[in-house]
C-alpha cells in the first residue's frame, strides 16, 4: 500500500483536496453555489431543450410533459433549497422533497429530481439524526410514484428496488462521512488534550523540583550559616580575652563555609545543562548525622546523640528525611536556645514507624525570645513536608522546663492507595534558619503546642 499513497496522483489530489477544504472554512457558501450551478447545468439545462428526452430517453414517454414555465418552477423549487443544506438541513430537504412530491404527483420525468437525494445525504450528515427516518419515507414514498409510472416498460417491485438502492446509498454515504468526521474530530480532541495534560505535567513537574531544590537549599543554608553566625559570634567575644578560641572560630568557619559552598555546588549542578558528566556524590545519610552533631558542638551546644533499632535497614531516602529533619531541630536549637544550651537527639526504628526527638533545655541566660506572631517559618514547614512524604507527623513545642522539643514520626508502611496523610506540624514561635524578617521565635508558654502550618 505505500507506492499507493506515495504516488505523486495521490499527493496531488490530497493537496487539492486540503485546498477545498480551506476554501470551504473560509467561505462556505462558495461550495454550495458550486454544486447549484453543476446540477442546474448537468440536470436542469438538458430537460429545457426542445424535444430532448424524445430523441434521447424513451423512458420519457411514460411520464407528462410540462410547459417551460412549470419545468423551470419545479427545477428552481428543488435547486434552490441546496444553497442551505448544510446550514438548514432539515428545512433544505422539507423544501426539495416537497417539490420532489409535487412532480411525482404530477407524474412528471425531471432529472432534477436527484435534488432529493442530494438533500437526503446532507440531512444525514449535517442534520438531525431523529428527523432521518421521516425524510426516508417521504423519499420512498415518491419513489413509488415514480415506479408505478415506470410500470410499462419493468415491473412496479424492480422499479422500486432500483430507485430505493439510490436512497439506500444516499443516507450511508452520509452516514459514513459523519462518522468518520466524528471520529476525526474525537482524535484532534484527544490529542489537544493530551497536549494540555502534557503541559500540566510539565509544570507540575518543574514546580515539585523548585520546591524540591528550594527545601534542600534552605536545609544547607540555613543550617551552615546559622552554625558560622554563632561561631562567629563567640569568635569576637573571645577575639580579646583568648585569641586561640578565636582562632579556632574562623578555622571551624572555615571549614563550614566550604562544606555548604559544595553542597550548594552539588545541588545547583543538577539544575544546569553540562557537557560532560556532573561530579556526584551521596545525599547525607544516617552516617552523616556524627559530624552534624560534631558541627554543632563547634558551636558550643552540647549535643548527646543516642540511636535505637535496625537503621541499617533504611533505604536511602528515609535517611535523607531523618538527616533533615534532624539538621533543621538541631540548627533550632542552635539559633533560639543559643551557645550553651544542651541538645540531645534520638533516632529509634521500630518497624514500622521510625522516631526522631530533639530536646534542648533552652537560654541558659534566662532570657526567652516572644514570638511575632503571623508567620511561621520555612523549618518547620521543611520538616512538615519531609515527613508527609513518608505519612508522618512533625510536632514541635516548649517544655516545662523552658526547653523545646520536636518530634517527628515517618510512617514506612506502603501505600495502599494514596500517599499518606500530610504530617500536622509546628508550633507558634518556633521559625527555621532562614533569617527572614518577621519570622517567629520561640515562645515562653509552658505545655506541648502541635498546630499544622501552611506548607
Amino acid at each position: 500500500m505505500d507506492p499507493v499513497w506515495n504516488h505523486p496522483l495521490v499527493g496531488r489530489v490530497s493537496r487539492v483536496g486540503r485546498r477545498l477544504r480551506q476554501t470551504d472554512r473560509s467561505r462556505p457558501w462558495l461550495l454550495d453555489t458550486a454544486l447549484v450551478l453543476v446540477m442546474v447545468a448537468l440536470l436542469c439545462v438538458p430537460d429545457l431543450v426542445p424535444h430532448h428526452h424524445e430523441r434521447h430517453d424513451q423512458l420519457a414517454k411514460a411520464f407528462t410533459h410540462l410547459s417551460v414555465a412549470a419545468t423551470l418552477a419545479l427545477q428552481a423549487g428543488q435547486v434552490l433549497p441546496l444553497l442551505w443544506r448544510r446550514r438548514r438541513p432539515s428545512v433544505a430537504f422539507a423544501l426539495t422533497a416537497t417539490v420532489f412530491l409535487v412532480q411525482c404527483a404530477l407524474g412528471a420525468w425531471l432529472r432534477v429530481a436527484v435534488a432529493v437525494l442530494v438533500a437526503l445525504y446532507s440531512l444525514a450528515l449535517h442534520g438531525r439524526l431523529r428527523h432521518l427516518p421521516t425524510a426516508c419515507a417521504v423519499t420512498v414514498s415518491g419513489l413509488v410514484l415514480l415506479a408505478v409510472r415506470m410500470r410499462s416498460d419493468v415491473s412496479v417491485l424492480d422499479g422500486l428496488f432500483l430507485l430505493s438502492t439510490t436512497i439506500v446509498a444516499a443516507v450511508a454515504l452520509g452516514l459514513a462521512v459523519r462518522i468518520r468526521r466524528a471520529q476525526v474530530a474525537g482524535l484532534r480532541d484527544r490529542a489537544a488534550r493530551l497536549e494540555i495534560e502534557r503541559d500540566q505535567r510539565s509544570r507540575l513537574a518543574v514546580a515539585t523540583e523548585r520546591t524540591r531544590v528550594a527545601r534542600e537549599m534552605h536545609d544547607i543554608v540555613g543550617h551552615n550559616l546559622s552554625v558560622i553566625i554563632t561561631l562567629a559570634d563567640g569568635g569576637a567575644y573571645a577575639a580579646d580575652t583568648s585569641p586561640e578560641r578565636g582562632k579556632q572560630a574562623l578555622l571551624l568557619i572555615g571549614d563550614t563555609g566550604r562544606q555548604a559552598l559544595g553542597e550548594l555546588r552539588r545541588t545547583l549542578g543538577v539544575l544546569r545543562e553540562q557537557t560532560q558528566a556532573p561530579r556526584l556524590s551521596p545525599q547525607p545519610g544516617l552516617a552523616d548525622i556524627d559530624a552534624l552533631c560534631a558541627r554543632i558542638r563547634s558551636a558550643g551546644p552540647q549535643v548527646t546523640y543516642r540511636t535505637a533499632g535496625t537503621l541499617d535497614t533504611l533505604d536511602r531516602g528515609v535517611q535523607l528525611a531523618v538527616y533533615r529533619i534532624a539538621q533543621e531541630a538541631l540548627t533550632n536549637a542552635l539559633k533560639h536556645a543559643g551557645h550553651d544550651t544542651r541538645i540531645r537527639l534520638s533516632v529509634t526504628v521500630a518497624d514500622p514507624l521510625v522516631h526522631i526527638e530533639v530536646h534542648d533545655t533552652g537560654p541558659q541566660d534566662g532570657t526567652v525570645r516572644i514570638r511575632t506572631p503571623h508567620d511561621e517559618g520555612h523549618g518547620l514547614a521543611g520538616m512538615r513536608e519531609r515527613a508527609a512524604l513518608y505519612g508522618g507527623t512533625v510536632v514541635a513545642g516548649p517544655t516545662t522546663d523552658g526547653g523545646w522539643t520536636v518530634r517527628a514520626t515517618l510512617d514506612l508502611t506502603p501505600p495502599a492507595g494514596l500517599p499518606g496523610p500530610a504530617g500536622s506540624v509546628d508550633a507558634p514561635g518556633r521559625s527555621g534558619p532562614s533569617g527572614s524578617p518577621g519570622e517567629p521565635d520561640r515562645t515562653g508558654l509552658p505545655g506541648e503546642v502541635a498546630a499544622g502550618g501552611a506548607a
